[in-house]
């Protein structure tokens, strides 16, 4: 028996398709929804199998795809013209894996009643070809930090430029919500938002066979997902697409993700069915391997840090934070050894390292569009060489060796 569900949005089709299905002895018309927001809560009951909806009715999006199988709700999209190619994109895009005429009463049927074949099995996408050596099971390292631009994309894209520095295949995947700034600062120019194109394939199941095609290469053994064009398509980004992207990339490479700042997880998003703003920051974070929280040096980038570091430890567990502070400078008046006794007093870290505040260089790599290791040795650089030699312990490849710090054992100088 097949429990079914329908969104006709008032459609011509409406009365002959409910005809055909309720007259059917094995199918039982549940309710004929008002909306698509309709359906979903209805759906959220757990009692349908099937929902027929017009591929036309506003709010079917790839949300509400989404939002269906996580229902376990099978969807028989509609189309009043199905040589409609704008509308057979957008259903695409959307997630549609089925899609019938309004006038095909035999293949709707067969739709609501056939049981789904079950998906053939997708092998991962080989990695693009370059002279770096694929990582077979990469490591995931979020780079996270409090509000107020302590530089955590600037960190992210440095981490991830040295690793691939050192041989090693690299991805660096730009998961902010409040809106990309990776492109801009490696100067790639696309129309095509990585992170968007990942969300869509992840909605179709096709994201492993089709993952080259959602990065960038942008240089020798550095791939880059570019972020949100725009800070208000957040919405379109749901958490289980973030956490399918970043495990398909670390069957291949490294990962490191640049996260939002904040983590909030809001109470609205139960009740609306729609993913929260912060959902993406929350889902880098619980798939990373290792955490780098980046924070300002100044009176209230540390406020912020300490802060943040309390609340952080709250949502990550006892996984490994190492700990930068970026644009340390001596006239602020304190010695790192002080920055050190105030983060070990909110929070137990793995590392804690201090980058310099070198405008000029990192002027000049933006300027240039261009990583801050691609413009040779700078005292940023070897900061964060320290920091990679922390992430990744014991890599041959690596350039100097530091000692491993004990985890809650901050560095001193």
């Amino acid at each position: 028996m097949q429990c079914v569900l329908m969104v006709a949005s008032g459609a011509a089709w409406e009365p002959s398709v409910f005809g055909r299905l309720a007259g059917r002895g094995d199918v039982v018309v549940l309710k004929r929804c008002v909306d698509v927001d309709d359906l979903l809560a209805t759906a959220a009951a757990g009692q349908a199998q099937v929902a027929v909806v017009a591929a036309e009715a506003p709010g079917l999006d790839a949300a509400a795809v989404e939002l269906l199988r996580r229902d376990q709700v099978r969807l028989v999209a509609v189309a009043a013209d199905i040589d409609d190619e704008e509308l057979r994109l957008r259903a695409a895009r959307a997630g549609v894996a089925v899609l019938v005429a309004a006038d095909d009463l035999d293949g709707l049927v067969r739709a609501v009643t056939d049981p789904p074949e079950e998906p053939a099995a997708v092998e991962p996408a080989d990695p693009p070809d370059d002279d770096t050596a694929a990582v077979a099971d990469g490591r995931v390292l979020a780079v996270w930090g409090p509000q107020g631009a302590p530089g955590r994309t600037t960190v992210a894209v440095t981490t991830a430029a040295v690793l691939a520095a050192r041989g090693r295949r690299t991805v660096l995947v730009d998961a902010d919500p409040y809106g990309g700034a990776i492109a801009t600062q490696l100067g790639v120019v696309d129309e095509m938002s990585g992170l968007l194109a990942a969300a869509r394939l992840a909605a179709t199941g096709a994201l492993a066979d089709r993952f080259a095609g959602v990065q960038r290469r942008v240089d020798a053994g550095l791939y880059v997902v570019t972020g949100l064009p725009r800070a208000d398509r957040w919405a379109e980004v749901r958490p289980a697409a973030v956490e399918q992207l970043l495990e398909v990339a670390r069957r291949q490479a490294d990962v490191v993700v640049d996260t939002g700042f904040s983590l909030e997880q809001e109470s609205t998003a139960d009740f609306s069915g729609r993913p929260g703003r912060n959902a993406m920051t929350l889902a880098a974070l619980d798939a990373a391997d290792d955490v780098v929280v980046v924070g300002a040096a100044d009176p209230v980038g540390l406020t912020r840090l300490a802060r943040g570091l309390v609340e952080l430890r709250e949502v990550v567990g006892d996984r490994p934070l190492h700990v930068v502070v970026n644009r340390s400078r001596g006239t602020l008046g304190w010695s790192e050894r002080e920055v050190a006794g105030m983060v070990e007093g909110f929070a137990r870290v793995a590392s804690l390292h201090f980058l310099p505040d070198d405008t000029a260089t990192v002027d000049r790599a933006l300027l240039a569009g261009r990583s801050l290791a691609e413009l040779g040795d700078s005292p940023v650089r070897r900061g964060v060489e320290e920091l990679v030699d922390a992430l990744v312990p014991g890599d041959p490849r690596g350039g100097r060796r530091v000692r491993r710090r004990r985890a809650g054992r901050a560095r001193r100088r």
